[in-house]
């Protein structure tokens, strides 16, 4: 069965009865390795033809739809078609260039990468697999069809007929009548690879940046094509480009790209909706990543990236309903803040239905109230709500964190939930450490539809080096070793923007400050309260662990490893703390610690695990 992206149930409303029945036949008739993409703009936006199919050893073959009948068509010649619809005549493109313009430009971006064209002999410079384009007319038999002369100006080999993609229709014959559409043929298979990068040149939206370039200008354009390209896994572009109206729930694991596909979700429906669109997150480190990621797409004058409680006073200043007493307690007056914006709004004193949707990452740390607060916040007509969720990243509320239904806080996602399990940020070797050391918090938990699942991540099988755990006798021995080893990766090539130093509390953040410091090596650290904190600057990274989430690194060290005696019913919600730490670092990963404790025993035991790689 082939894929179809996106996923027929989520497109069938928009498509022609004919284009439906073509979908059908395509997932039905042709194998697993064909890749089908419905109604999907290519490079320029403007450019959406109606199927996109490519295969391995066939190519890839554009192809335009029509229902017309033949008493529809009173007029065609090689460039036009008059027909006759319930409004009168129209002049349109005939079927068959407007598949060639497609097919040209979707081979044009292709032909400025090396690794998919011929470097030399007569094609040099042409896409080195098979490329065509045709025409399905669905509602006209191959009898009707040569009893004219459409013939003349459609040739009959680069059309499919309605008998011709019946149910009924042999397999073998349906896929012949597609592969005749090919005016050559090469013995050449695409690699997966090449497949990807295929996708990568169609569809700029499904390009997953390195972070870092995440916050380049906006305008600044690509002068040249990277040897290794990376696009979201057709999982997860299915799934993005699948996601219909109404109130959606994904639950992912570390690093399986909820994020990525929160991106793509926004300048989807930045392009649909009237209203602003909210993103909300928990963390102010992530709500300046995110806005960063939001910034590129250049999307934020429609897009709104705030966290959560910094939502709350804005909503609170802007509708002036009384800002509450400053308290020494942070986190006194920020809950003071979010009562106050529930009451508000309870009294009609802030409005509901603010933003045509809503878009909640780490969904796991919001409270049920809060979910309450927010569902009331989109506009019934759009009811666009989408939450990212990872139970085993649950990091706030220990354990006064309620166990809740999703329809018990007004989120109607029965029916309508995703699970992600591959991993892939994280090498194998850091995984395998992160699962190990978070056994008992990654035990499978198969939740009711309706509620969130704790999920055990699973590794896509990409290799790196094995982390380390290493022991000192002091804090500032682990923090002189740490940046020496930091030194020695930025002469072989690691940006100081590609390394973090995710601490577990503010002073071990100090100390390795002072650290770097004495070895001149830039920093940014979100414990300096004078400098705002900006991800894009070319300096390495000291965050906490409650900070880290949703941030990524090639280069992850964690100082001070179980440093402060850990009381036995708070290991659970400290290991989570780890597990998310751990899994910030996609390719190097460095553990220090000073005394032996149980937390350290714990993670010694962790390391075992690469024994078996």
């Amino acid at each position: 069965m082939a894929t179809l992206i996106p996923a027929i149930g989520s497109c069938s409303s928009r498509m022609t009865s004919g284009e439906r029945r073509f979908a059908l036949r395509l997932e039905e008739k042709l194998e697993a390795d064909y890749l089908c993409w419905y109604d999907v703009s290519i490079g320029e936006k403007t450019k959406h033809p109606d199927f996109v199919v490519v295969h391995p050893s066939r190519g890839l073959l554009v192809l335009e739809v029509k229902d017309w009948k033949l008493d529809t068509i009173q007029s065609i010649d090689k460039q036009n078609v008059s027909i006759i619809t319930s409004q009168g005549l129209k002049h349109v493109l005939n079927p068959l260039v407007q598949a060639r313009h497609y097919m040209f430009a979707v081979t044009n971006l292709f032909e400025r990468d090396p690794q998919l064209i011929w470097p030399s002999g007569s094609l040099k410079g042409k896409p080195s697999f098979p490329y065509g384009h045709g025409v399905v007319l669905t509602n006209i038999s191959r009898k009707q069809f040569d009893s004219t002369d459409i013939g003349e100006v459609i040739p009959p080999h680069l059309v499919i007929c309605q008998d011709e993609m019946l149910e009924s229709v042999d397999a073998e014959s349906f896929q012949q009548r597609l592969w005749e559409m090919f005016p050559i043929k090469f013995t050449r298979h695409l690699s997966l690879p090449q497949i990807d990068r295929i996708r990568w040149h169609m569809f700029p939206e499904i390009r997953i940046p390195a972070q870092q370039d995440m916050f380049e200008d906006v305008g600044q354009k690509m002068t040249e094509i990277p040897d290794l390209l990376q696009v979201m896994d057709l999982q997860q572009e299915q799934l993005a480009r699948s996601l219909g109206e109404g109130h959606r729930v994904i639950h992912g694991v570390a690093g399986s790209g909820k994020t990525l596909i929160l991106g793509y979700r926004a300048e989807h429906l930045a392009k649909l909706c009237q209203r602003p669109i909210l993103v909300l997150c928990y963390n102010k480190t992530l709500a300046t990543k995110l806005g960063s990621m939001i910034e590129a797409k250049g999307l934020q004058d429609k897009v709104n990236v705030v966290n959560f409680h910094a939502w709350c006073a804005r909503q609170i200043k802007a509708y002036n309903v009384g800002m509450p007493p400053q308290d020494f307690n942070k986190n006194n007056f920020f809950e003071a803040c979010v009562e106050k914006v529930i009451q508000s709004v309870d009294n009609k004193l802030i409005p509901s239905a603010q933003y045509d949707a809503v878009l909640i990452d780490e969904g796991h740390d919001f409270k049920p109230e809060w979910f309450k607060l927010v569902v009331q916040m989109i506009h019934p007509d759009s009811n666009s709500l989408l939450v990212l969720y990872d139970d085993a990243q649950s990091i706030y509320g220990g354990k006064k964190k309620l166990r809740f239904s999703f329809s018990s806080v007004g989120v109607q996602a029965q029916g309508r939930t995703t699970i992600l399990k591959l991993n892939y940020r994280n090498t194998a070797e850091i995984l395998s450490v992160a699962r190990a050391f978070a056994d008992d918090l990654l035990s499978q938990n198969d939740a009711e539809d309706d509620q969130a699942p704790t999920l055990l991540p699973m590794s896509t099988g990409r290799r790196g080096p094995k982390p380390l755990l290493v022991k000192f006798p002091t804090l500032k021995d682990e923090a002189d070793y740490l940046a020496e080893r930091l030194l020695e990766a930025n002469k072989t090539g690691t940006a100081w923007n590609d390394i973090a130093i995710i601490c577990r509390h503010y002073a071990t953040g100090s100390t390795l400050a002072d650290s770097l410091k004495r070895k001149s090596i830039p920093f940014e650290s979100q414990m300096d309260k004078k400098h705002s904190y900006n991800p894009a600057d070319n300096s390495v990274k000291i965050v906490t662990m409650h900070s880290s989430k949703g941030l990524e690194f090639p280069m992850v060290c964690i100082p001070a490893l179980g440093a402060e005696a850990i009381a036995d019913d708070d290991l659970h919600d400290e290991a989570r703390l780890v597990y998310v730490a751990m899994t910030r670092a996609t390719h190097e990963l460095i553990i220090t610690h000073g005394e032996q404790t149980l937390f350290v025993e714990k993670m010694q035991k962790a390391m075992q695990t690469l024994q078996s790689l």
